[in-house]
């Protein structure tokens, strides 16, 4: 469920963190984090919070989306993973998608296409999916990138989720311009 001003006050109550106060604990706890694990933990934790349209002034304001593209440059398959899952759930807003955009992270988004996880490549695709503009629809439909995503699209025996989110891609995105 979406929250506004009013249901935050409601649910965070009269001794409670607020919104804000509670990010920026969250990207002080990953900045200090010395092991794997608690960063995983932390970056899925952003990444939930990136689904709601009340927090992203916030995620902007402590800047997480430039966090999230950190995170899908690691080795670390989990950061990959809730990284790009947070970059999913945050670009659907136009502010944040242009963030994304001007922080380099089409190639970025673009390289999760080959991730042996399936979740980041689902992420990747959805990220796209929404991406996809007039200011950077050249560099996502290059056609060594068509090509990933028209072949997600046929593999429907391996993967129904690939093969749905590559097909309203192509629907959205390709159809389009013939």
């Amino acid at each position: 469920m979406f929250t506004n001003k009013q249901r935050q006050e409601e649910r965070t109550g009269k001794y409670g963190t607020p919104r804000l106060q509670y990010l920026q604990e969250l990207v002080s706890q990953f900045q200090n984090a010395s092991d794997e694990e608690t960063k995983e933990k932390i970056v899925a934790n952003l990444g939930n919070f990136a689904y709601d349209p009340y927090n992203y002034p916030f995620l902007r304001q402590l800047n997480v989306l430039e966090l999230f593209l950190d995170c899908i440059t690691e080795p670390n398959e989990k950061l990959v993973e809730y990284g790009m899952g947070g970059i999913c759930n945050s670009c659907v807003d136009p502010i944040n998608s242009a963030i994304i955009t001007q922080s380099g992270g089409i190639p970025l988004i673009i390289q999760c296409l080959s991730s042996p996880v399936r979740n980041t490549v689902n992420y990747a695709l959805g990220a796209l999916y929404y991406q996809c503009d007039q200011a950077n629809k050249d560099e996502i439909l290059k056609p060594e990138v068509m090509d990933v995503i028209e072949r997600y699209a046929a593999a429907e025996a391996v993967s129904t989720s690939f093969s749905n989110l590559a097909k309203a891609f192509l629907d959205k995105h390709v159809s389009r311009n013939n």
